[in-house]
């Protein structure tokens, strides 16, 4: 009885006899027709290990390693509030095997709050794909009287000089939101800086501050518990995560920075070949629209807005001048 043949002992005996390949290129990998990749990519997550940057870059990376038929390597280089990693791939070899997927933080903020960056984002950077918006909560000590946006903002307008509110750290959204709605209101609130959520909201349980911008993955459980109470969320949608919560600008408030949000985005060295900044783009768009990649993307509280190049270039230009106002606004400024 004859042994069937598997497609490489196949492809093996038709070469070896001179024979025409005719099961064509869709039998070959996806590398081997177009040429790349032919080597393993490597992606820089220009923070620590475990948090939200990093947890959705693993599980694309690995769904990217599948349909590209090579590794890739997610590597952490923290430091710097995201310098430290951004500028790694800002002056890496622009070969198409070398990514940064960060927050627009390091992406687009940095440059605003540093006098010397060691990257310039739009010479040194080119544009990849957004992953997904990331918009936070607005949540209060229960102490706090009031129960939605309008409300707060009469809270904090009657209480001058007599709230603080808490940020994970100086330049960071929450830090210069809340700056923003202290000054709206007149209310001299001061401003706590954390290293990090997780202080930051202990404190906030704790009664230490009163209010505080937060992710919804950190904050959800504490507002279940009833240890937090939800104003609001940010950005022009409600999160799939926290459905009943409306957005502040559904509220009324209609300030520029409670509808921008942040974002999770990939870009590459500048100068890297536009048709491999196509591909790896193309193809996260496929993965982020996956049913297990929007559940996990949902679970954090984020939207999908997995893009062509075009598109987030479009996006980062739009957000560029609010940013860059809320910076100039607060007077945050940090040392590189």
């Amino acid at each position: 009885m004859l042994k069937p043949l598997n497609r490489r002992e196949l492809l093996s005996r038709a070469g070896a006899a001179g024979l025409p390949l005719c099961l064509g290129a869709a039998a070959l990998p996806l590398q081997a027709q177009q040429g790349y990749p032919n080597k393993p990519i490597r992606i820089v997550v220009p923070f620590n290990a475990g948090g939200a940057t990093d947890v959705l870059t693993r599980l694309i990376g690995e769904k990217l390693s599948a349909r590209l038929w090579q590794p890739v390597i997610v590597e952490n280089r923290g430091g710097a509030g995201g310098i430290v990693g951004t500028d790694t791939i800002a002056k890496a070899a622009p070969d198409g095997y070398n990514f940064v997927v960060s927050l627009n933080s390091s992406l687009l903020t940095n440059q605003f709050l540093y006098d010397k960056l060691p990257y310039h984002p739009q010479r040194d950077l080119t544009l990849v794909s957004q992953f997904v918006n990331a918009p936070v909560t607005l949540v209060v000590h229960p102490g706090v009287s009031a129960k939605n946006g309008p409300e707060l903002l009469k809270f904090m307008a009657a209480n001058k000089g007599k709230l603080s509110y808490g940020s994970w750290g100086v330049g960071s959204y929450a830090h210069l939101a809340g700056y923003s709605m202290s000054e709206s209101q007149k209310a001299d609130m001061v401003h706590v800086p954390y290293k990090g959520e997780a202080p930051m909201l202990q404190e906030l349980i704790g009664g230490q501050i009163q209010m505080s911008y937060a992710s919804a993955l950190a904050a959800k459980p504490h507002i279940e518990a009833g240890k937090l109470r939800l104003i609001g969320v940010t950005g022009l949608k409600r999160m799939a995560v926290l459905p009943n919560a409306p957005t502040l600008a559904e509220q009324g408030l209609t300030d520029e920075f409670y509808r921008i949000a942040g974002w999770i985005g990939m870009a590459a060295p500048a100068k890297t070949p536009k048709d491999i900044i196509a591909r790896v783009s193309s193809e996260i768009q496929r993965i982020c629209v996956m049913p297990d990649i929007v559940e996990k993307i949902s679970s954090m509280g984020f939207t999908v807005a997995a893009s062509t190049p075009e598109a987030f270039a479009a996006a980062y230009k739009k957000d560029y001048p609010v940013w860059e106002r809320l910076v100039k606004t607060s007077g945050a400024r940090l040392d590189s």
